[in-house]
């Protein structure tokens, strides 16, 4: 019971701290003009890495690991095929973005100037990141709650 808890716990806790390293990195690729500007972007890009890991990792736990209602409960629950759709769609939109902050990060290591052209791309990829990521709140919300559940299945 312990366990459950506290794997539900920082599920929820790693959606606030998404949601607030993404709004960070966005707000900072919009203002990234030069490459002074660059530290505040890769520090809120890690934040939101090492929260997304923190997502999945205790989501495939209380899903698939034994720790919730099972699999069988969640596989059969359109919310979840919605909520893992938004993260599959976060996952592809993030490919780009990351992509380029790893050549970005190449290319201070390199002592080069890194090509800051697509960071208002990156920014708008962001933005609709984090719309998916409040999206996936309200679906994994109606999950607790049981709607979209067949009838007499609970």
């Amino acid at each position: 019971m312990l366990v459950r808890w506290l794997l539900a716990a920082l599920h929820l806790l790693a959606y606030g701290f998404a949601l607030a390293s993404i709004l960070r990195r966005t707000w900072s690729l919009r203002r990234a003009s030069v490459p002074a500007a660059l530290r505040s972007v890769f520090r809120s890009d890690a934040r939101w890495g090492i929260s997304a890991l923190v997502l999945i990792v205790t989501g495939l736990m209380r899903a698939f690991g034994g720790f919730e209602k099972g699999a069988g409960y969640y596989l059969h629950e359109p919310l979840f095929h919605v909520k893992m759709t938004l993260l599959v769609l976060i996952l592809i939109l993030e490919v780009p973005t990351m992509l380029g902050l790893m050549r970005w990060r190449a290319s201070i290591r390199k002592g080069e100037p890194p090509d800051l052209r697509n960071a208002r791309r990156y920014a708008r990829f962001s933005v609709i990141q984090t719309v998916l990521l409040v999206l996936m709140v309200f679906a994994a919300t109606g999950m607790a709650r049981g709607i979209g559940l067949p009838a007499g299945v609970v």
